[in-house]
């Protein structure tokens, strides 16, 4: 593995809470470790476009709202008292865009190649970067001094207490769990250490989390020639050292 030298070991961790709200809740992680982003990879952007194109036509006269791939998030964010009509999960709101007909914009190939995953199983997939983390990185539920930078902005909003979120140990990451992405720790050309969490559910779609933690584990090798580590976080496992 990848070694930081110098620095503290860093971890992710699921708050066993989180379990008593949601069960079944599955987490499939990977990082990748001495990544250049610099690059354009044509091959990626062309599986973005190509995946795009492929949930288009699946969803094509489907209520997404009713689609069996999204009703888990909707169900969970429910049970998590958080309005799935107002708050769609992240991968949701993708599929919602790519059934209009509009395609995800290139960003990097690093945000390009997640996005092309999460397409293609239709699961919710983060990137955040490793060295803009402050301490461990944990799903927990918010405090009353918790904050959060939406990605794009320099305002600092107030995160609703008890609200399900992934935070370091000095900011919220992702609001509402798998909602909104903070601007600190967002992937640019520059990050080279990237932790990817992927959100799934025992009882629904854990196949599909096992093949897309399965694949970006392997085109990140291929693409990027970078050390890479992953393994599988749920009730019985919630922990595991990310640096």
């Amino acid at each position: 593995m990848y070694t930081f030298q110098g620095d503290d070991i860093l971890k992710f961790t699921v708050d066993k809470k989180v379990f008593e709200k949601l069960p079944d809740v599955f987490f499939g992680v990977v990082v990748g470790y001495g990544i250049d982003n610099t690059t354009k990879h044509p091959e990626i952007s062309k599986m973005l476009e190509d995946e795009a194109k492929n949930l288009h036509k699946l969803l094509e006269g489907k209520n997404l709202k009713e689609y069996e791939l999204i009703i888990p998030y909707r169900e969970a964010f429910i049970s998590l008292e958080i309005n799935p009509n107002k708050y769609m999960s992240s991968i949701e709101a993708m599929a919602k865009r790519i059934s209009k007909g509009n395609l995800l914009p290139s960003i990097n190939s690093i945000v390009d190649l997640a996005n092309a995953i999460s397409l293609k199983y239709l699961l919710p997939m983060g990137a955040h970067d490793i060295d803009a983390l402050e301490g461990d990185i944990l799903v927990r539920f918010a405090t009353e001094n918790d904050i959060f930078i939406p990605l794009g902005s320099r305002e600092i909003e107030k995160v609703d207490k008890d609200e399900l979120v992934y935070a370091d140990n000095k900011s919220v990451r992702t609001r509402r769990w798998i909602w909104r992405q903070s601007d600190r720790g967002k992937i640019t050309e520059k990050s080279k250490n990237i932790f990817f969490p992927i959100d799934g559910f025992e009882n629904s779609n854990k196949d599909s989390v096992i093949a897309a933690t399965n694949l970006l584990y392997d085109l990140l090798q291929e693409h990027f020639k970078c050390k890479v580590k992953k393994c599988f976080l749920h009730k019985d496992s919630n922990e595991v050292e990310v640096r």
